[in-house]
């Protein structure tokens, strides 16, 4: 198996690469910008492939902005959101069609790298806002995927996080010794996590139930 992670620099995107690494005869990893606050996540991804000694691929799609409107992860008349995550709140943070855009870039460079696995790391609390990370909808782009493309063999779109919830591939991680002190959930722009966004709630909430200490609130990345 060879397969293109797309990683956002993220808890659960670097759980699935830490995950593939050790499964996959080769690993490469995708980052796309495309205008989000938290552009720290990138500096993460970076750090996170240069331990692993995993090729990585950095896209700038920062003009990408200019077309999915108002959401509080790229807007600068939007304010991202603070407090646990609901159903209005994640609509705040919802851009439009990302995921079939992220797909899409990874599957030209997979058809081209002659890989057959795009990995992508949505999960169970993503299902329901986000329609995008949604099992129809994976299943469906993989089909696309097949079909628009010249393929030596049938391209997967792997998901082995869609039923899980964070705690549980935050749990994974750590028993396969993912370095979590290099990622970055914060949806602010800041150089220190807020805690106070959605994504800082539900990150100290994983480790809180996992019943283990955050590294990243001890060593911020520089």
């Amino acid at each position: 198996m060879k397969a293109v992670v797309l990683l956002s620099g993220g808890l659960d995107s670097t759980t699935l690469l830490y995950l593939l690494k050790g499964q996959c005869d080769e690993v490469k990893a995708l980052t796309i910008v495309y205008g989000q606050k938290h552009v720290r996540e990138v500096i993460a991804a970076g750090q996170t492939c240069k331990k692993l000694g995993v090729e990585w691929l950095l896209l700038n799609f920062t003009d990408l902005k200019k077309v999915v409107g108002e959401s509080a992860l790229v807007s600068k008349n939007a304010e991202v959101p603070e407090g646990s995550y609901t159903d209005e709140t994640m609509k705040q943070t919802v851009v439009p069609n990302r995921n079939m855009i992220l797909l899409s870039v990874a599957a030209a460079w997979a058809s081209t790298l002659k890989f057959d696995i795009i990995a992508y790391a949505a999960h169970a609390g993503d299902h329901t806002i986000y329609p995008d990370c949604r099992k129809p909808f994976f299943t469906s782009a993989e089909t696309t995927i097949n079909i628009g493309n010249w393929l030596d063999k049938p391209m997967k779109v792997l998901v082995p996080f869609s039923d899980m919830p964070k705690t549980d591939i935050l749990k994974l991680g750590i028993s396969i010794g993912a370095d979590y002190s290099l990622t970055w959930t914060c949806y602010k722009g800041d150089l220190r996590p807020c805690g106070k966004c959605g994504a800082c709630v539900e990150r100290a909430e994983a480790f809180r139930v996992a019943g283990f200490k955050d590294p990243l609130l001890e060593e911020v990345i520089a």
